[in-house]
């Protein structure tokens, strides 16, 4: 690999940050039990904690990125951590429930903003060539949080108390924010008022809405299921309870090996990408739904959805990227229908159970990914009908679609600009 396709290592340590949000993110589903009783409330309502923190991340993330526009995104991202940090605390500390709540509320938006900027900071530190794995490699942080964060909060949360799983979480924001301070070099763009107007601007393509809708449609589909993978195991498939976190930690292991090779054909083949994954997952969540009574079937359909269902994020965001551009705020509105997804896969996935059991939201999140395929069509009839006809930039040789990709020229001047205007800024 040269050095102009490898990826920074400041993105390395962006992908440490976006751990620790994700691991604070899940740690409310695995320390139910004890957060109901450490805070006397029910199961639903430490339930509604989950919905609180993924409302406040669709919704609150993109207020607080604008407001911080006007800074070099390496001083946002420092704002960023102190958020999180002092909701995190604030969640450590709570003695009763609305005081997690508003907790968990803080750190939602945060952790959506933080997606917002570190993903375009990510893009930024890339050459034009590497930017889809650049991208990848911050998502690891998506992957390794679901893989290693959850069952690591949860461990800590049984044998400390779920109080010390916050300030485990806490610890491990500081380390983040102290890498970052070391590690990560100060590129970013203050964005000013009329760079702000044009990314409103960036809206009023209605490509731009259908490729979001994309990705909300991609994680709809893969939370429908994920979210009852616990109960459709040992209810349906009938395995014991011992075993399905075995399953789960097998199923974060596909999605860190699927975030790999999509991160690495992002780039050259995003449409494809999408297509294939999209495709695939139609059928492994077919599959499962059709044989979740039948243990090995099942098993190698629900691998199949982690290598093929959130493992699509690097080329969602490249094509994203590729529609409108890669700053902060298209980043943050992008993880907002990323965050839709879960929510719409997970609480109508639920409504799906009364009446078609355990195994309609997986039947859910089929027809999710069938509408998502359904959105690439537009993308599909522009590239067989030569309007998105690939080109070869240049400097890298690259192959991007000629309508929507910067030339690698148009997108370094930005960058001598952002440098010039952080350095003024101090």
């Amino acid at each position: 690999m040269t050095r102009a396709t490898a990826v920074p290592r400041p993105v390395y340590v962006l992908a440490l940050g976006i751990f620790a949000m994700v691991t604070s993110e899940f740690v409310v589903a695995g320390l139910m039990p004890q957060l109901a009783e450490g805070l006397d409330a029910t199961v639903p309502e430490v339930g509604y904690l989950i919905t609180a923190y993924a409302a406040a991340m669709a919704l609150g993330g993109p207020f607080l990125t604008v407001a911080l526009m006007r800074m070099c995104q390496k001083s946002a991202l420092f704002v960023l951590f102190g958020v999180f940090l002092a909701g995190n605390v604030l969640a450590a500390t709570a003695t009763d429930y609305p005081v997690m709540l508003i907790a968990r509320v803080v750190t939602g938006v945060a952790s959506q903003a933080f997606f917002g900027i570190g993903l375009s900071l990510a893009a930024r530190l890339a050459s034009p060539e590497a930017r889809g794995r650049a991208l990848g490699t911050a998502m690891n942080g998506l992957m390794l949080g679901t893989l290693l964060g959850l069952p690591l909060a949860t461990i800590v949360g049984e044998h400390l108390g779920w109080r010390a799983a916050f300030w485990a979480i806490s610890l491990l924001t500081a380390i983040a924010a102290l890498c970052t301070a070391v590690g990560v070099p100060r590129p970013g763009r203050p964005e000013g008022g009329e760079s702000f107007r044009q990314e409103l601007e960036t809206f009023r393509n209605p490509r731009l809405w259908l490729v979001l809708s994309t990705s909300t449609l991609i994680i709809g589909a893969t939370f429908a299921a994920f979210s009852y993978f616990n109960p459709l195991l040992t209810e349906v498939t009938g395995f014991g309870s011992g075993t399905v976190p075995l399953l789960l930690i097998a199923y974060g292991a596909a999605t860190v090996l699927g975030n790999a090779v999509v991160a690495r054909l992002a780039d050259r083949h995003t449409l494809p990408v999408l297509l294939t994954g999209l495709t695939l997952n139609t059928v492994f969540l077919a599959g499962l739904a059709l044989l979740a009574h039948l243990a090995v079937p099942a098993v190698i359909c629900m691998m199949g959805i982690g290598l093929a269902g959130v493992t699509m994020n690097p080329a969602m965001i490249t094509r994203v990227h590729r529609t409108a551009n890669a700053r902060p705020l298209v980043n943050t509105i992008h993880s907002s229908f990323i965050t839709l997804g879960i929510i719409i896969g997970s609480s109508v996935g639920g409504l799906t159970v009364s009446g078609f059991g355990l195994r309609g939201p997986v039947w859910l999140g089929a027809g999710l990914a069938v509408l998502g395929l359904l959105t690439l069509v537009p993308d599909l009839r522009r590239r067989r009908n030569g309007s998105g006809a690939a080109t070869v930039t240049k400097e890298t040789g690259e192959t991007r679609e000629a309508e929507t990709v910067e030339t690698a020229e148009e997108s370094e001047k930005p960058e001598k600009s952002e440098k010039e205007l952080c350095a003024a800024r101090g």
